[in-house]
């Protein structure tokens, strides 16, 4: 667990309230999420997405270049291509209402 992760684990919210706590967050920390485009080790002419999601340190994303390096040296699929989206931790909430009712089972 690196120090990112403590700070945010679960824990007794204080008499402050739980904005406050995530507020002290530092302000160099987004919510990331990676789209990687990798080639299928016996079909290499084909690509798949992956997407990958975490806190992370803007601008270097130490948490992805590790992902990414492990990925390399341990997987087959070779890396076509990452695209990185982030966003802040604390901002307005969106919401977005779809057009049909799914039922799953």
């Amino acid at each position: 667990m690196d120090d990112m992760d403590r700070r945010i684990a679960p824990h007794h919210w204080t008499d402050a309230g739980p904005m406050d706590e995530i507020v002290e967050l530092p302000q160099d920390y987004r919510l990331t999420t990676a789209e990687i485009l990798y080639h299928l080790p016996d079909f290499p002419d084909l690509t798949q997405s992956y997407l990958w999601q975490s806190l992370d340190r803007i601008p270097d994303f130490p948490k992805l270049n590790r992902f990414l390096s492990g990925w390399e040296k341990e997987l087959k699929g070779e890396l076509h291509s990452v695209r990185i989206g982030y966003v802040g931790i604390v901002q307005p909430a969106e919401w977005h209402f779809s057009d049909c009712l799914t039922t799953t089972h």
